[in-house]
């Protein structure tokens, strides 16, 4: 296990700094530059009232694919989660001046189903750091090695930590580590941060996002095969859970595909 698994282990996060050039930095800026641009604020305080949220990632920029199967990632996804994982969530969160902090919380829950006390990870979460996250501009505030806590233990502020890294970075936690988007102060004048939160989850739980309809046949064909896999296009081996019509859902994308099965 490397440096950042070792970490993620033991306190549930770890940072690695500047994985990303930043001209790959100034593409995606780039292709979100317009969405933002018409993108309302949030409808309510966990979006954030004063942050804007782009979804459906893949579809807005086709270089989000080089984060969502950047190899440290996906060598970190294949050790904690089990195979045929699924990618369950990828937004871009834009925090503007005067922004409140959100309330503490896990990735790997959303539906907030019962945990039954202490559990694993049910996820493995990542969050892109596009601007510097600083002290004072709404970087992500974690609780170390709250992981390990009985779910029904309660955070308190005073014991939080910011992850501050420049932009380029990477935030790696696991998926029921408590976290939150910290608070953006109002004296940063006309100063955003860009962070974009990319999510794996166990393949038997549902995902956040609806990934075969925001990304359809026509437009996942563009990607990758584990690309394609992660947003849904794939079964989880060795049942069938995921198939379209008692077909493998890759057919929809190429009808000549055969599985796993059929080519051995």
């Amino acid at each position: 296990m490397n440096r950042h698994g070792r970490e993620i282990r033991a306190q549930g996060y770890s940072i690695s700094q500047c994985l990303i050039s930043p001209n790959l930095v100034k593409r995606i800026r780039g292709d979100l530059a317009p969405y933002f641009r018409v993108a309302p604020k949030g409808r309510n305080d966990f979006e954030g009232f004063k942050s804007q949220r782009l979804y459906s990632l893949l579809t807005k920029s086709k270089c989000l694919a080089k984060l969502v199967e950047h190899p440290l990632i996906l060598g970190l996804a294949d050790r904690f989660l089990r195979e045929d994982y699924l990618l369950t969530a990828a937004a871009a969160v834009r925090i503007h001046p005067g922004e409140t902090p959100q309330g503490f919380h896990r990735d790997d829950n959303p539906a907030n189903a019962p945990d039954w006390g202490f559990r694993d990870m049910w996820g493995f979460s990542t969050i892109w750091m596009f601007d510097d996250f600083t002290e004072s501009n709404g970087a992500t505030e974690i609780i170390p090695g709250s992981h390990k806590w009985p779910m029904e233990q309660a955070p308190e502020p005073s014991q939080a930590v910011k992850a501050c890294a420049p932009a380029g970075s990477v935030l790696l936690f696991a998926g029921n580590l408590l976290h939150r988007n910290g608070p953006s102060s109002k004296s940063i004048k006309d100063k955003t941060r860009l962070g974009i939160t990319i999510q794996y989850s166990q393949p038997w739980l549902r995902t956040i996002e609806n990934f075969t309809l925001a990304v359809p046949p026509e437009k996942a064909a563009r990607f990758s095969s584990k690309v394609q896999a992660l947003l849904g296009y794939s079964v989880d081996a060795p049942g069938f859970v995921g198939f379209v019509d008692g077909l493998h859902p890759k057919r929809l994308i190429n009808p000549a595909y055969m599985g796993r099965k059929q080519r051995a």
